[in-house]
């Protein structure tokens, strides 16, 4: 299925990006896509978000399946 993406560019604190990628080193089965993925849609279910196009990222996300929704937005990296 054809899947939406959009890329985002953003600036986040150096210790947060040590972290992040220290972590990507470590876990070898994640990528800062799939990472960032898992963050964004997790703090948006935490947040009030009741779509479950936001809770099947979550969910594909930590479990590392891939989309199978055409609606799904796929963070870029």
């Amino acid at each position: 299925m054809v899947q939406q993406s959009v890329s985002l560019s953003v600036e986040i604190p150096e210790d947060l990006y040590t972290s992040v990628q220290h972590y990507l080193d470590v876990h070898s089965g994640w990528s800062q896509d799939r990472l960032f993925c898992a963050a964004i849609s997790l703090f948006l279910m935490q947040n009030g978000v009741t779509k479950r196009q936001i809770s099947r990222i979550y969910l594909d996300s930590l479990f590392g399946q891939q989309p199978e929704s055409k609606e799904m937005i796929r963070c870029n990296n």
